[in-house]
């Protein structure tokens, strides 16, 4: 199957530090994920002063327009962060919010562009996207299907690579509302590599996600679960994320080598014999004994007679006395009649 990419979501989990901001880069590659993806926010390109909090979790900022404006970072930050990504191997990623920010991170040079949930819809900003055939990774989180299959359509109109994410917009999502079954019927409708943008603040989601064959795993990341910020009830810590691209590579291994079950057995025969049992005396027995089930156990290891020919012994006389907890052989029993 095809590898799983693993995306440290870092948003806005910097904070506003553009040192912050290197020190999440960092962390993604230590924990060997494939890229790591920001949020371009420019405040007065894309939202107006009035823009209610999702979310009130700031007492620092006097709005959600002043809390986007501190998270804007200028054109040379945006620059290094990619830069840094692709020192350490990352894939550089960041979901634009307006034309502005479509155009800043055209110069800086993302490696793709993922469309966030909220922006779907938004013809405009999509098609903005779409003019220089960068693949595109779709979320889906507030679409129903009729909207995914407009953008999926102007996608396919564009020839872009395509990538269709399950998203719910819930932090942090239940395990009810993963939708894990919707990768399933994402593949089937439109035939591209699928996903998960996962919410729910664990790496179950993304293990069992892997399992039923996303390309892309994407997950908020963050230092703490005592940090500042709105997607910190979402997030996973960074060690978290080591824990998760490890179950990741596992199963993704695991469905990458089917196995022939006869075969492994083979393979296993040589270590048989310390798990499985043998027909032994229970007690001294002479040479000339009829042998009763009394007379029997089966004990390890699984070197002589198999447990299961038990019942074949009752009545056999032996050929040569036997000691207590002997393993029977057939050589030591007369020929049957």
């Amino acid at each position: 199957m095809a590898r799983c990419r693993v995306i440290a979501e870092v948003a806005q989990a910097h904070d506003g530090s553009l040192g912050t901001a290197h020190a999440y880069v960092d962390a993604a590659a230590r924990a060997g994920a494939d890229a790591v993806k920001f949020q371009t926010h420019l405040a007065a390109a894309e939202s107006t002063p009035a823009e209610p909090w999702r979310v009130p979790f700031s007492r620092q900022d006097a709005s959600r327009y002043e809390y986007w404006r501190r998270m804007e970072f200028p054109e040379e930050a945006w620059v290094g962060l990619r830069a840094h990504a692709h020192e350490l191997g990352l894939e550089f990623l960041s979901s634009p919010f307006s034309l502005d920010a479509i155009e800043l991170l055209r110069r800086v040079g993302v490696d793709a562009w993922k469309v966030a949930s909220g922006e779907i819809g938004n013809a405009v900003l999509l098609d903005a996207m779409l003019a220089d055939g960068r693949p595109v990774i779709l979320s889906s989180g507030m679409s129903d299907l009729a909207e995914l299959d407009r953008a999926v359509a102007r996608v396919r109109a564009a020839g872009a690579p395509l990538t269709v994410l399950q998203c719910t917009s819930e932090y942090p999502t239940p395990p009810e509302r993963v939708g894990l079954n919707v990768l399933t019927e994402l593949r089937d409708r439109y035939g591209c590599d699928v996903g998960l943008s996962d919410h729910s603040g664990t790496v179950w989601a993304g293990v069992a996600a892997a399992a039923l064959g996303a390309t892309v795993l994407e997950v908020h990341v963050t230092f703490s679960r005592q940090a500042f910020g709105p997607d910190v009830p979402a997030s996973i810590t960074v060690e978290e994320l080591a824990d998760l691209v490890g179950g990741v590579r596992f199963v993704t291994t695991a469905l990458d080598h089917p196995v022939d079950k006869d075969g492994l057995a083979a393979d296993l025969a040589p270590v048989r014999g310390l798990f499985t049992r043998s027909v032994v005396a229970r007690r001294d027995l002479a040479a000339g004994t009829t042998l009763t089930a009394d007379d029997l156990v089966v004990k390890k290891p699984g070197t002589g007679i198999p447990a299961d020919r038990l019942p074949d012994l009752v009545g056999r006389r032996l050929a040569r006395a036997v000691a207590t907890d002997q393993l029977l052989a057939e050589d030591d029993l007369e020929p049957a009649p």
